[in-house]
């Protein structure tokens, strides 16, 4: 058994392709890269809503932008992800080993494409299976109505398309341990490329397009030096967070390791927040997020409140259908600002109710 499986780990130098251990550590990286960029923000935005809160919302948006001009900067000098660059991989076209500097510009594209726009996608489905199955547990819609069924119709689906979309990557992972497959991951195959070595014919190689590229420029015309300018400035933006995430990855995965189960319990970490200080009083209009005079009053409405409900984050009262539609809408607490989900409204009930 020791014999059949020696191939899996060992790797001969005139060989370019690399083992599953190299290509799923190189996956590993970035995926250790989100979780913990993403526990930064939160922490952020819960300490301060106001200035934070925005980076917030916003943050598969911006990380995509990021993620956007990373991949792109190392494609282009590379020929391969951040990831794999890291660890010493390249990005050829299917069939041929070597003597390939750069991607082909289709290649080079649908590589750009995969790597950015796939994570996104897949991020954005599952927030939106996440949010539907809240909705249908809190949801005051009518349960035959034609939404109702819709949703109930993608909850139900979206585990056998997860379940069909692993074992894609798994049947291919197999494959290649078995040595019967060129790429790993069926990603790489829709892009039309496969995973090699870097050599030391690879690595001269770049460091003279490098220098290519500095003497180029001198002798242009201003469109030319302007346009080359931009592509600098977004290269050197590009490079600074390579350079920052190739020194601090080991950092971000261990923050990986110890932040892994706030995914498992959001209302656990939102239920440490601090109380809120009690607002001034004032005589405002009636959108105000201050609190009326009343106790019986709605903040929101500005009318006596009906079905009264509380939000676990913070703690105040509010009606159920304004709370509901506040929070499914801005995602914070009306008053405190602190966010907030679906699953934090609580109906509370009077004794003789």
């Amino acid at each position: 058994m020791a014999e059949r499986g020696a191939h899996i780990t060992t790797t001969s130098l005139s060989d370019d392709r690399p083992s599953i251990f190299e290509v799923v550590a190189q996956e590993s990286l970035m995926a250790a890269v989100r979780p913990a960029l993403h526990h930064i923000v939160k922490v952020l935005a819960e300490s301060n809503p106001a200035r934070y809160g925005t980076l917030w919302r916003w943050f598969d948006e911006l990380y995509t932008l990021l993620d956007w001009l990373l991949q792109q900067h190392s494609l282009s000098w590379a020929s391969a992800s951040f990831s794999e660059n890291f660890y010493g991989l390249k990005r050829v076209t299917l069939g041929r080993k070597g003597g390939q500097q750069n991607l082909p510009r289709k290649e080079y594209w649908k590589s750009l494409l995969l790597l950015v726009l796939v994570p996104y996608l897949r991020i954005k489905l599952e927030k939106l299976v996440s949010r539907l199955r809240e909705e249908e547990d809190y949801s005051i819609q009518n349960p035959t109505s034609f939404h109702k069924r819709c949703y109930k119709a993608i909850l139900a689906s979206y585990p056998f398309v997860k379940l069909g979309w692993e074992a894609w990557f798994l049947f291919y992972q197999l494959k290649y341990i078995l040595g019967n497959g060129k790429h790993h991951s069926p990603l790489l195959g829709l892009a039309g490329v496969q995973l090699n070595r870097l050599t030391m014919e690879d690595l001269r190689a770049m460091e003279k397009q490098q220098e290519m590229t500095n003497t180029v420029s001198n002798a242009v015309s201003i469109s030319h030096r302007i346009r080359d300018i931009l592509k600098k400035a977004l290269g050197a933006v590009a490079l600074s967070v390579s350079s920052s995430l190739s020194l601090g990855v080991f950092f971000l995965q261990f923050l990986d390791w110890w932040y892994s189960a706030e995914n498992q319990e959001t209302l656990k970490s939102l239920s440490n927040l601090p109380v809120p200080p009690p607002p001034i009083h004032f005589d405002l209009e009636t959108y105000s997020p201050l609190l009326p005079k009343l106790r019986t009053v709605c903040p929101l409405c500005r009318k006596v409140r009906v079905n009264d409900t509380a939000l676990g984050t913070s703690g105040y009262v509010f009606c159920y259908r304004c709370a509901y539609y506040y929070v499914k809408t801005h995602q914070r607490c009306p008053v405190s600002g602190y966010p907030t989900e679906l699953q934090h409204l609580i109906k509370l009930y009077t004794p003789d109710g």
